[in-house]
């Protein structure tokens, strides 16, 4: 017994002290999300996932991520994860139909808040989803279209116009054509900064739901694998980087 167990040790010491593997996985940006991703390229302000993305490249020496020359919009993301064409994806939000063909690592990238905007001279306090769906009655609240919130929103009887992006719901908002968009608290900072609408706009007191955002990975990626990028997220956790970096973009 004595002898088993030094050779255990031995060998966990063996692994420990050895150079990590190479190796190298595939992935895309996502297009149109520029708070994640951010198409110019400024190096302080890469996007919020970019910046976790060579986080874990620096925590996991060895790992190497391929394959951000491409970006794509959400749902080619989708499906090149269900199809396995890319190892794992920064940043992705949980849903039952989406774990039925992939997997997420464990460690919480980031937060997001689900928050209304209004126009600066709209008094009204929208502080719950049934405040939110009598005020829809008149008016239908604005979403982007292509995402979960539609869901949430439409489960909670509130009646709602999908449109392109968040920065043609602001717009609508903003010609008086609606009165209330709904989103995610980071996005939306984003785009009224970017459009210059800061005066006439306002973020809501309350938020409705908070939300982590995942490593997404394909269903069949090796144990071993998730095992390092799951370490190297628990690491970005412990030393505050992860929430450093989410504090940045809000």
């Amino acid at each position: 017994m004595p002898g088993q167990r030094w050779l255990g040790l031995l060998t966990a010491f063996l692994c420990l002290a050895a150079p990590a593997q190479e190796m190298s996985l595939r992935t895309v940006q996502q297009a149109g999300a520029a708070v994640k991703y951010d198409p110019t390229g400024r190096p302080h302000k890469p996007g919020l996932c970019m910046e976790i993305l060579r986080a874990v490249e620096k925590a996991e020496p060895g790992l190497r991520f391929t394959g951000l020359a491409q970006h794509v919009p959400l749902k080619r993301v989708e499906r090149l994860l269900a199809e396995g064409q890319v190892d794992a994806f920064f940043c992705l939000l949980k849903s039952p139909e989406r774990e039925r063909q992939w997997r997420y690592a464990p460690v919480p990238l980031y937060v997001i808040r689900h928050v209304v905007v209004q126009r600066a001279d709209d008094t009204r306090h929208l502080d719950t989803l049934a405040e939110l769906a009598t005020a829809s009655r008149a008016k239908r609240v604005l979403v982007a279209r292509g995402t979960a919130i539609a869901r949430h929103l439409l489960a909670a009887d509130v009646a709602i116009a999908e449109v392109g992006s968040e920065r043609e719901a602001l717009q609508m908002l903003n010609m008086g054509r609606a009165d209330v968009m709904y989103g995610q608290d980071i996005n939306l900072r984003h785009h009224i900064a970017d459009s210059g609408l800061g005066e006439r706009m306002k973020i809501g007191r309350a938020v409705f739901q908070e939300e982590p955002q995942f490593l997404a990975m394909r269903a069949d990626l090796p144990a071993a694998v998730e095992e390092r990028l799951t370490q190297a997220l628990r690491k970005l956790e412990r030393d505050g980087v992860l929430r450093q970096i989410g504090d940045k973009y809000r």
